[in-house]
């Protein structure tokens, strides 16, 4: 197979990526385990990985799998981070890690569905040592050396001014910078503007609020947006910061085009666990294709328990019942069902750092079925935290979703009841 010619072109200050000499403005999403033909089904032509083999699939998989569906891929190269223990100041580590990354740009260069190399992932994230920089740039020298085909970046935690400066003065190698914001991406171009940087760059992560920037409860515990406030923010986020740079940005990566346990199993994946489409995921339809799907996923506009909502900062009493209610619109009136879930709050000592690898809490109480509705009754379980899951599936694939965190106290301690 011969190798696709992936330029990066600049004209009056306005960069243009260009395949093989046409015009490719990426239209992508993060993908590790996810489906790559629903990605191409939905309009999508790119997407990112983090590393070559993710555990299910080699990289030249990957890369066969996407070419068949038209795909182009940002191949990620799983560079270690000072946060997980990587000493830079280990001349030895750094040459065999060099070598390592070596092999697979060896082995990959030349395939048809490459689009460019994504050096590590948030080595800023945490770090302390500048000599990660000169890592990631002498690995972006030596995939130039080896491939005058692609170009490289690296993504980058966050977009600030400092951030941009520092990579700018100790990478001059890399072609262009890559950010992950979520819900800083309206201060994206304020950091641009600050940073001075006149270089292209991609959103190589960007979709809901993060868990970290989103509202608290009072006993700490994170508040997720529904499935229908996130759809909103994706298409705005996406017409406001993406699409609205046509001079610097050539493209972004949604993320994510599947489904993780982060905090939550619903926070950042726009499918299900059991591979059902959200909202957000049809708006990437209409925002990647200008065509909404047939078959709209509901609409869903509120969860309350006992008319609470989750910035009530709602406490139970335990083996009391209490009635959670949803609220949803959808058109034609479609037949629904309806899926509840009481799962316990992630141990704080099991959540994440940077989106490594979380557990799924254990389930405590469920119900479904053909007489589950909008409302159910259920019994407060033992003291402790957890949260109440409503899910909404249509007969098309399509699922609305929301959650609410809970305090289950002891019996005798004052509840809003």
């Amino acid at each position: 197979m011969k190798p696709s010619k992936v330029e990066l072109q600049q004209q009056a200050g306005n960069y243009q990526l260009t395949v093989d000499g046409k015009p490719f403005y990426i239209k992508g999403a993060g993908l590790e385990l996810g489906s790559i033909q629903s990605l191409a089904d939905y309009g999508g032509n790119a997407f990112r990985t983090w590393r070559v083999d993710n555990g299910e699939k080699t990289g030249l998989e990957i890369l066969d799998e996407a070419h068949q569906q038209g795909l182009m891929v940002c191949m990620g190269l799983d560079v270690a981070r000072e946060r997980h223990g990587f000493d830079y100041n280990d001349q030895q580590a750094v040459a065999q890690q060099m070598a390592t990354i070596k092999r697979d740009i060896v082995a990959l260069k030349d395939h048809p569905a490459l689009l460019m190399w994504g050096i590590g992932n948030e080595l800023n994230l945490r770090h302390s040592n500048p000599k990660v920089w000169d890592a990631v740039n002498d690995l972006s020298k030596m995939i130039h050396e080896l491939d005058p085909n692609h170009p490289t970046t690296t993504m980058l935690a966050g977009a600030e001014t400092q951030v941009i400066e520092l990579l700018v003065a100790h990478c001059p190698d890399l072609d262009l910078l890559s950010f992950q914001v979520y819900g800083e991406i309206d201060r994206l171009p304020k950091y641009l503007e600050d940073s001075n940087y006149k270089g292209a760059y991609t959103v190589s992560e960007w979709g809901a609020t993060g868990h970290w920037e989103s509202p608290h409860t009072d006993w700490d515990r994170s508040i997720e947006a529904n499935s229908s406030e996130k759809a909103k923010s994706y298409q705005s986020r996406y017409l406001d910061y993406i699409a609205a740079d046509t001079a610097q940005c050539i493209g972004s990566f949604v993320f994510l085009w599947g489904q993780k346990q982060e905090r939550t199993p619903t926070w950042y994946g726009v499918f299900l666990d059991n591979g059902q489409s959200t909202e957000a995921a049809q708006v990437m339809q209409y925002l990647w294709t200008g065509k909404w799907p047939q078959h709209r996923v509901p609409t869903l506009s509120g969860l309350t328990i006992d008319g609470l909502t989750a910035r009530d900062n709602v406490r139970l009493q335990e083996n009391q019942l209490y009635t959670a209610q949803v609220s949803v619109e959808t058109a034609h009136q479609q037949a629904l069902s309806y899926r509840w879930e009481l799962m316990k709050e992630l141990d704080r000592s099991l959540e994440s750092d940077g989106g490594d690898f979380e557990p799924i809490p254990d389930i405590v109480w469920h119900q479904s079925g053909p007489n589950t509705s909008q409302q159910v009754e259920f019994k407060a379980p033992n003291a402790g935290e957890y949260r109440l899951f409503v899910y909404i599936d249509n007969r098309y694939g399509g699922s609305a979703t929301a959650n609410l965190p809970v305090l289950v106290e002891s019996s005798g301690i004052p509840t809003n009841r």
